[in-house]
């Protein structure tokens, strides 16, 4: 396979789709011989497949035959959920754990692994752990999906789960963009094959799945992400991270110079709708500084319910009384703000805050419900 070509499947058999497209892309000529093969799927959160949110284990499980069936038997899953969640949980949320029973196939938790910081260039170390290091050839098997702060996540941020918890929180404080875009000159994927059978286009953590009954193979990870992009309705341009990978030597976004080899069923994978917005919209009353995902995920999950309940008009009303911008996420060591109001234990600093590392969906409703009405 070369650098500027991406394999698209369409279809409905999930095993049948993933071995079309390592077949077609000779994934076996792509690994060295006796290598270390880890699969890093996307396990942010304890969740099935079947929300949006994490990796079909029918591709993994169809990756590590067919690889098997050509000699290459030094595989392993790795993964480290989002911080506030745990790698075990989602382990067997999403039906790793059976996978690893069913196919003697160890599962490595990075949440629990050592780790050492690397160069990544313009003065930034970032801490990778000692066991993704350590592998010979990555399979980045990320899902096509949105994100509530950088619009879209898929093969370049799918290896920040790569990373120690307080790593994941550090690059919150550095932006993002500029960390995961370094990231990918000190952790290189190796072949990738990204999950875009149901992903939810607005929301990384779930809930909205969207059928597109599609994987997408590649083994550059900014000309994916770049398609990603364009099959969800978004200019790669509005995701930083792109562009700076491609500037830091990462790969390249130009799609107009790209092969892209059509597989499948083309006319049975449907049209996907246009994103609904409502997650964007509901962001645009934060504040971020700094905050990690999980946090930021609360908070849009409490305004969710506030709409749903018909309180978000006095929620607006409240923060409009008070001061221009009322919800904050205060960084761990930010100022404290008198004026703002926080999510999680970084917040402590502000007016009024909700305890967590991070807090639940229910505390933060409660939490915004008791602002709106005054109370």
């Amino acid at each position: 396979m070369l650098k500027n070509e991406l394999i698209v499947v369409h279809g409905g058999d999930i095993a049948s789709m993933t071995r079309e497209a390592l077949a077609a892309a000779r994934i076996e000529a792509l690994i060295p011989p006796a290598a270390r093969i880890a699969l890093k799927p996307n396990l942010v959160v304890a969740k099935p497949a079947s929300s949006g949110a994490t990796t079909h284990p029918e591709i993994v499980r169809a990756v590590i035959e067919y690889l098997r069936e050509r000699g290459f038997n030094r595989i392993s899953i790795m993964e480290g959920s989002w911080v506030g969640d745990s790698t075990s949980r989602a382990f067997i949320a999403a039906g790793y754990q059976t996978l690893s029973t069913d196919l003697s196939v160890p599962l490595i938790d990075l949440q629990r692994d050592s780790w050492k910081r690397y160069d990544a260039g313009g003065g930034l170390k970032i801490a990778v752990c000692d066991q993704a290091m350590a592998a010979d050839f990555i399979i980045n098997l990320p899902v096509v999906k949105g994100h509530c702060q950088t619009t879209v996540t898929c093969a370049l941020k799918n290896l920040k789960g790569c990373m120690p918890d307080d790593e994941k929180s550090r690059f919150h404080e550095l932006g993002l963009h500029e960390p995961i875009a370094r990231l990918n000159r000190v952790l290189k994927s190796g072949f990738i094959l990204a999950d875009g059978i149901c992903g939810d286009l607005d929301f990384e953590e779930g809930g909205n799945p969207v059928p597109m009954h599609r994987l997408v193979a590649g083994i550059d990870p900014v000309l994916l992400d770049a398609y990603a992009c364009r099959l969800m309705g978004h200019d790669p341009e509005e995701v930083a991270y792109i562009g700076l990978a491609e500037e830091y030597g990462v790969g390249s976004a130009n799609l107009e110079a790209a092969r892209i080899i059509e597989l499948g069923d083309k006319e049975a994978a449907p049209n996907l709708p246009a994103r609904s917005g409502r997650v964007r919209a509901l962001a645009a009353r934060i504040e971020e500084r700094s905050a990690c995902s999980a946090c930021y995920a609360a908070l849009v999950h409490g305004l969710a319910r506030m709409e749903e309940r018909g309180l978000l008009k006095k929620l607006d009303a409240a923060r409009a009384d008070a001061a221009p911008k009322t919800f904050v996420l205060l960084a761990l060591e930010a100022p404290a703000d008198r004026h703002a109001r926080g999510v999680g234990v970084c917040a402590r600093g502000a007016r009024d805050w909700v305890r967590g590392c991070p807090p639940d969906g229910a505390a933060v409703t409660a939490f915004l419900e008791k602002i709106a009405r005054g109370m």
